[in-house]
């Protein structure tokens, strides 16, 4: 029998465990078979406090794991499977174990959702990116694609422009989905350009990017134009389409995110399918909380992932001594 289980091992599960592990609670972390979550891709980390020389995201995560585990938090490489928070304890399914917790902190992150391209994959952290905080400024005189067509892709680019030569938001629509506020907030900035009517084929390059090969439509009027801009190569036509290259130095993919909440059921989620948070980390079981990603599609950020963490680390503690279930007299 565990006090908490937590599931989900990214800052925000990692953190959660130094917390009520320190408390003396019996602590389990589900970590996954992949444990660390997205920082486990991510190379140098430059704004996550105490490290002003920056740190690479797979070391961040093994110094917070170590911590944890420090304090007494048993971690195991598992993954989830299924949870019943129907009564307490609560039951928790990870690669054919059932664990049993009086308490229950889910933690699961959000992945970002990928072009799924040729190239993609192999140049996750040597040139593509899905997050302009954390990697922007290694692309400081560059000239950079943002994929997408919603306010994030906005924000991205807005974002990137402190840093890069130029911004092309990129859309395979004949439109922007992002609201009128954002497209003009971007379409004010000298150093974003845009070209729609246009997806993302293949990524090349030797050991980063350095190359994209794009599908324009023709009837985009300013196609030729952005050819010209970029220095493009034109591969062929037809009557409806261009198939060119493009020189380029880093591609955001800013097509979207998806919460790692469908295997909760019985557990409240927003039309997104974010998990929704009540006051205090809760949500609207009694004594299963939320951290990190999986609830906050706002901030997405390292640091905010390990203070949602500390919140609902300290919301557990509150919660097991309110219910009487630990006894800080003994």
């Amino acid at each position: 029998m565990y006090d908490v289980i937590i599931i989900g091992s990214g800052p925000a599960g990692l953190t959660a465990a130094i917390y009520t592990s320190r408390a003396n609670l019996k602590t389990l972390v589900i970590a996954g078979e992949r444990w660390g979550g997205q920082l486990m891709l991510t190379t140098m980390l430059e704004n996550f406090p105490g490290f002003p020389d920056g740190v690479e995201g797979p070391e961040l995560m093994m110094r917070i794991r170590k911590q944890a585990e420090k304090f007494g938090a048993e971690i195991v490489e598992e993954n989830f499977v299924k949870g019943d928070f129907r009564k307490t304890p609560f039951s928790v399914h990870a690669s054919g174990k059932v664990y049993k917790g009086k308490s229950v902190i889910i933690a699961t992150g959000a992945d970002p959702e990928w072009l799924g391209v040729p190239g993609e994959k192999e140049r996750i952290g040597r040139g593509v990116s899905t997050c302009a905080p954390c990697d922007g400024m290694f692309f400081r005189n560059k000239n950079i694609i943002v994929a997408g067509g919603g306010d994030s892709a906005m924000e991205e680019a807005i974002m990137l422009t402190k840093f890069a030569k130029h911004v092309t938001v990129l859309h395979r629509r004949d439109c922007f989905r992002a609201s009128f506020v954002m497209q003009e907030k971007a379409r004010s900035n000298p150093k974003i350009s845009f070209m729609l009517d246009s997806k993302i084929m293949e990524i090349a390059g030797e050991q980063k990017v350095e190359k994209v090969k794009l599908e324009s439509k023709v009837k985009n009027k300013d196609l030729q134009e952005m050819i010209n801009l970029m220095k493009g190569k034109v591969i062929s036509k037809d009557e409806d389409k261009i198939i060119w290259e493009m020189p380029i130095d880093g591609i955001f993919v800013a097509v979207g995110r998806s919460p790692n909440s469908k295997v909760f059921q019985g557990i409240n989620v927003d039309k997104r399918g974010y998990i929704a948070v009540g006051d205090h980390m809760s949500t609207n079981i009694d004594g299963v909380f939320v951290a990190g990603d999986v609830h906050d599609k706002l901030y997405r950020q390292a640091i905010a992932a390990a203070g949602f963490g500390c919140a609902a680390g300290l919301e557990t503690v509150r919660w097991l001594e309110k219910a009487e279930t630990i006894d800080r007299c003994k």
